[in-house]
C-alpha cells in the first residue's frame, strides 16, 4: 500500500505529465483516499506511544496525508477535496490531537523536536503536523464556508 501510494505521489506532483483522462483517475480515487485518511488518521497518534516506528497503518496514514497535499495542490482535484463531507473536520481534529500529544510525550511530529545534539531522528512522523496545516490551508484557499469552519 505504501508502495502504491508513494507512486501515485510521484504522478500527481509531475502536473506536466498528466493528462486529462489521468487526472479524471485522480478525482475518482480522490474520494477513497479521503475515506481512508479519515478512518486511519488515529493510526499515527499510536507513534507517540509505541516504539515501534514502523507501524504499517500509521506510515500508510502519513502516506495518505501525503498525497491528499498534493491533489489539494491542484486545481481541478481541490474544488472536488474542499466538498468533501468531514475531511476538514477531520484534518482539524487530528492537527489538536497531535498538538496535544506532542506536548504530553516526546513530539515527533516536528523537526526542532527531532534533533538530537548533532544528530537528527528520522522519525517517519516528522513533519506531520506540517502537512496538516498544509491540508487546511489548501481546504480552505479561496473557499470562504471552509475557511469558517475553520
Amino acid at each position: 500500500r505504501i508502495t502504491l501510494l508513494e507512486l501515485m505521489m510521484v504522478k500527481v506532483s509531475d502536473k506536466n505529465s498528466v493528462s486529462n483522462e489521468e487526472m479524471n483517475v485522480f478525482v475518482r480515487h480522490a474520494d477513497f483516499l479521503a475515506v481512508c485518511f479519515q478512518e486511519k488518521c488515529g493510526a499515527v497518534l499510536k507513534l507517540t506511544a509505541a516504539a515501534d516506528t514502523e507501524d504499517e497503518e500509521a506510515l500508510v496514514t502519513i502516506r495518505l496525508l501525503d498525497v491528499l497535499c498534493e491533489m489539494t495542490s491542484n486545481n481541478s482535484q481541490l474544488e472536488h477535496l474542499q466538498a468533501f463531507p468531514g475531511l476538514l473536520e477531520t484534518a482539524v481534529d487530528t492537527l489538536r490531537l497531535t498538538h496535544l500529544a506532542g506536548k504530553e510525550a516526546v513530539n515527533i511530529f516536528t523537526a526542532t523536536h527531532a534533533v538530537t545534539g548533532q544528530e537528527e531522528i528520522s522519525h517517519p512522523a516528522v513533519g506531520f503536523k506540517s502537512h496538516l496545516i498544509r491540508l487546511i490551508g489548501n481546504l480552505c484557499y479561496k473557499n470562504k464556508e471552509n475557511q469558517d469552519k475553520v
